[in-house]
């Protein structure tokens, strides 16, 4: 595989699959790296790696590695000396690397006692090439959708305007993939977008309960915290075993429609609140 990229020193791509997002709590389970070099060959090297953790099975889902698959794989310490030493003197590339993949393996490197200095390399984000070249807003909507320009149609950026254009862009978007399934988070096929109101409301609430996603619901259909040392936890859990915790919030900077469904859930905890 050769390329056409204008080198002064080696770039190494790289990817990386993990138990979760959070460099602090998550670990790697593959790493694939490709090292472009400045006459246009290119060689590459991939390792899956046992985490030494649980993989979680909605995290498996999206990359397909298992538990049974890593499980007689070496762990990180053992091949971080071969990953360093095939991106030595590399300069360093991915996809939404900056903030993801760069954080891990500098976290799992400083875990294991090894020293990955990254300070004087130069990193490459594709992400930010294509966020920048093709801006996901309502103008690149609009363009997409209705095969408009706004600057051909009107005022942008004024709200009437925009008004105007997100109705067009919405029509379009339910023409478009109306009925078409897709897999869920758990693998299974369902129908996101369909020309009912009510389904398009929870596809773009998501699991929100407050405006702020302060609290969430969970798969159980129950309010949990999103945030702090209780994220995860049922809101009326946390109320019963910390009750100073609600006083806390309500005296602290949140949104006012959170202080109101805190207050919601704290007058109905004589009966969980459900979904």
């Amino acid at each position: 595989m050769n390329h056409s990229l204008k080198l002064k020193k080696p770039l190494a791509f790289f990817d990386l699959e993990t138990t979760g997002i959070d460099p602090v709590n998550d670990r790697i389970v593959e790493i694939s790296m490709l090292k472009a070099m400045p006459d246009g060959s290119t060689s590459s090297k991939t390792f899956r790696i046992n985490p030494e953790i649980k993989i979680p099975y909605e995290t498996t889902l999206i990359h397909g590695i298992s538990d049974e698959d890593v499980k007689d794989c070496p762990p990180f310490k053992k091949l971080a000396p071969e990953i360093l030493a095939f991106l030595e003197g590399c300069d360093l590339a991915g996809y939404n690397s900056v903030k993801f993949d760069l954080p891990m393996l500098v976290e799992e490197c400083m875990r294991v006692g090894v020293d990955f200095d990254f300070s004087k390399r130069k990193m490459v984000d594709a992400q930010k090439i294509f966020h920048y070249m093709e801006p996901r807003n309502l103008a690149a909507a609009f363009k997409f959708y209705c095969g408009k320009e706004m600057s051909e149609e009107g005022r942008a950026h004024s709200a009437e305007f925009d008004t105007f254009v997100t109705f067009q862009v919405l029509n379009e978007q339910v023409k478009r993939y109306e009925n078409q399934e897709r897999k869920d988070e758990k693998g299974l096929m369902f129908v996101p977008v369909q020309n009912d109101v009510d389904v398009l409301d929870k596809l773009s609430r998501g699991n929100q309960f407050d405006l702020a996603n302060r609290m969430v619901y969970n798969d159980k259909g129950l309010v949990v915290f999103n945030f702090g040392k209780h994220k995860g936890k049922v809101v009326t859990d946390v109320f019963r075993a910390e009750p100073s915790y609600y006083d806390w919030m309500m005296k602290g900077d949140f949104a006012r429609d959170t202080k109101r469904k805190l207050t919601d859930l704290k007058l109905s905890m004589s009966g969980m609140l459900q979904r």
